[in-house]
């Protein structure tokens, strides 16, 4: 029976470990726990109260992250827990009867993850001694992974928002398009569609980004998207060439990126880019105000 509890949390530690691989290291996966945690978590700041929606990406983030790590804990403590106090070896202050229990077992996994050593409980037979220690190797590679995941997911943010923000001062310019020489017009819009498909590489590759939401509109492109569309549209009537080829890359580019947003977050009916686009910018509180107007 004992070695049954052992193997349950084996299969938890996969379990996370399977997770933390999908979703850091896998380049157009997500693991399960962070897409339904992440999931879960805006929709029910959504119907709670908009204003939560601002810090639903870092909370989420936090959390993911302490789930990943309290199951790594329960994992190795169940792998512990039937192997006290006989598989190990007590401190002189401690005796070994009073301390085979589940929080002794917790503890020893929390101290051990955390590489804090204190030496009172330390493995005695031979698979255990070397247990311990690659929870400590697990304990010390999830941490780094975490920072590297939070050091990769803002400046992907950066991307958007500066995306989003040359939108707006674009659209704040208003400059007319039969005035605009068409070598610059060309440059802008390829320009455009380039930072498009950075951010659709972004959320292919960090999916929980498409949770945070940006607090201004100049900042967010959930509300700056259809003006990008809008440019697109009026790019293809021009009677350049390069103009037109240049909106056609931006069309294009935008088109991918509504495939992206509706196949993994927003799952409409339609593939339209425009109907995916303004479900975008409901979804992130942008609706109210269509973002070409």
């Amino acid at each position: 029976m004992g070695w049954l509890v052992s193997l349950a949390g084996a299969g938890l530690v996969v379990a996370v470990l399977r997770d933390v691989f999908r979703t850091l290291w896998q380049p157009s996966g997500r693991g399960k726990v962070s897409r339904w945690l992440t999931a879960g978590l805006w929709r029910l700041a959504g119907r709670a109260d908009g204003r939560l929606a601002a810090v639903t990406g870092p909370l989420a983030l936090a959390l993911v992250a302490a789930l990943w790590t309290m199951t790594i804990i329960l994992g190795w403590t169940l792998i512990y827990w039937p192997h006290l106090p006989s598989g190990f070896s007590y401190g002189a202050s401690l005796n070994a009867a009073e301390r085979a229990g589940f929080l002794d077992a917790v503890y020893l996994s929390v101290v051990t993850v955390a590489t804090l050593g204190f030496g009172d409980i330390v493995p005695a037979d031979g698979w255990l001694r070397i247990a311990a220690p690659l929870e400590a190797v697990l304990g010390f590679t999830l941490l780094t992974a975490v920072v590297s995941w939070i050091s990769q997911v803002y400046p992907a943010l950066t991307r958007r928002r500066t995306l989003a923000l040359r939108l707006a001062l674009l659209r704040r310019a208003e400059p007319p398009a039969d005035r605009l020489d068409p070598v610059t017009t060309a440059g802008l819009l390829t320009s455009l569609a380039a930072d498009v498909i950075q951010v659709r590489v972004d959320l292919t590759q960090h999916a929980e980004t498409y949770y945070f939401h940006d607090g201004h509109d100049d900042t967010s492109l959930a509300a700056m998207a259809g003006y990008a569309a809008d440019l697109a549209l009026q790019g293809q009537t021009s009677s350049r060439a390069e103009v037109r080829t240049a909106a056609a890359m931006l069309g294009r580019a935008l088109d991918d990126l509504a495939v992206v947003l509706n196949r993994q977050f927003l799952r409409l009916k339609t593939d339209q880019a425009v109907a995916v686009l303004h479900a975008y910018a409901v979804d992130h509180d942008r609706g109210s105000r269509p973002a070409g107007n």
